[in-house]
């Protein structure tokens, strides 16, 4: 408000550069720089130069969108995303990644078959109280069950019917993998991909799209190579339905801090303030 009243109040002089009886010379120039750098903010937001939201506000309120309006994505738009995204980091900047782009109907409606046998066996998992495809406890749920479960309704639909799908991949031949030789599921690699896949939430977050980050079709890596003519040693990193949300969401549920976070031991005092 202090800014609108300087600018009201003193509008003639601050384009001329007079400066009132009231200011010393020093108070006068701090007034005429915050008016000029806030005009210049409101022409950055206005047309578009300046980005629309603040860092945290992008980061706390970019939420798993499934539902799209019919709004298309243009491939500009695509690209200015990607080209932001690109700037995540990777294992010795080898930056392996590699994005297709899919519009078309036929592929799209083949993810969607991909996308149902791993879906399938998520749900009954869960169903059965379980914590799906999990590493450490093995699914006590049998291929009957799996077959016998129903679906969502119009799941899979929504994520392959949006705006557009973007699948992406990264090159095995140029990630570290420095838990290869641990007696369990690899990680470490994933540290290489999933920054530049969270980039490109960030970015459609802040053109006003939304998307989610899915791996259900992981399960069908073969047949989606196929499908798509990826390399062997590229290895399905994630595929992000993207498009306008219907509704944007504000406020996510998280954990606090002092639930994740510990001091110097996993067994730790909580990190609070």
């Amino acid at each position: 408000m202090y800014i609108f009243w300087l600018y009201r109040a003193y509008f003639p002089a601050l384009m001329l550069g007079d400066r009132p009886a009231v200011f010393s010379d020093r108070r006068w120039f701090l007034c005429r720089f915050a008016v000029y750098m806030f005009v210049v903010k409101l022409a950055l937001f206005f047309f578009g130069l300046g980005g629309v939201l603040e860092l945290y506000d992008v980061m706390r309120t970019t939420f798993a969108a499934r539902d799209f309006t019919d709004e298309p994505v243009a491939d500009a738009t695509l690209v200015r995303i990607l080209d932001n995204a690109r700037f995540a980091p990777s294992g010795g900047n080898r930056q392996g990644w590699k994005v297709v782009v899919v519009r078309d109907e036929a592929t799209r409606a083949r993810l969607g078959e991909l996308i149902e046998p791993g879906f399938r066996s998520y749900v009954a998992q869960v169903q059965a109280g379980e914590a799906p495809w999990n590493t450490i406890n093995a699914s006590a749920v049998s291929d009957e069950q799996v077959a016998a479960t129903t679906l969502p309704p119009g799941f899979v639909d929504k994520l392959t019917g949006a705006p557009v799908v973007l699948l992406v991949f990264v090159d095995l031949a140029v990630v570290a993998s420095f838990d290869s030789g641990l007696d369990r599921i690899g990680l470490i690699s994933g540290g290489s991909i999933y920054p530049f896949a969270w980039n490109i939430l960030l970015a459609a977050r802040n053109e006003g799209l939304g998307g989610t980050l899915t791996t259900f079709v992981g399960a069908q890596e073969p047949a989606l190579h196929d499908l798509l003519g990826v390399p062997s040693q590229y290895a399905f990193a994630a595929m992000i339905p993207m498009g306008k949300p219907v509704k944007q969401l504000t406020k996510l549920s998280r954990k606090p801090v002092s639930e994740f976070a510990v001091l110097e031991r996993f067994d730790g005092p909580a990190l609070e303030v």
